[in-house]
């Protein structure tokens, strides 16, 4: 399944810089907002819960000029529902007010709402993949 992130920061470096740090592999997931509209992170996974604060997910987004880190946990609560192109890449909103345009379908809402003409599927993201929840 090959999913096109809209990613906000430079995933394969802070990949690296993470798993150095922390000793165990990060893996990039997905470019999401969580709690608020239209304030995507990019959200990372590690297999163990960090030692400090207990989780396994963390995001990463812009505040200002600032680099902010927050724990990213309930990404696995949310739906996103995804469009598949020609080519079988498939796309999801990204956030509250991203509306995409692709081979003739789109797909909107971000985690707020799904709204889309030719949807190809619903998906959770589970221990850092995402999974189909219509089967």
């Amino acid at each position: 399944m090959d999913i096109k992130h809209p990613k906000i920061f430079d995933t394969d470096k802070i990949e690296e810089l993470y798993s150095k740090k922390d000793g165990v592999p990060v893996k990039y997931v997905v470019t999401t907002d969580l709690k608020n509209s239209d304030q995507p992170l990019d959200i990372f996974y590690r297999e163990t819960p960090h030692p400090e604060f207990g989780n396994k997910y963390f995001g990463l987004y812009k505040s200002k000029d600032s680099l902010m880190i927050t724990d990213a946990d309930s990404v696995e609560d949310f739906e996103f529902g995804m469009i598949q192109d020609k080519d079988n890449n498939w796309y999801y909103s990204s956030c509250h007010h991203d509306c995409l345009f692709i081979d003739g379908k789109m797909i909107d809402g971000g985690r707020v709402y799904i709204r889309s003409t030719g949807l190809d599927g619903v998906f959770k993201i589970k221990n850092g993949e995402f999974i189909n929840v219509e089967n």
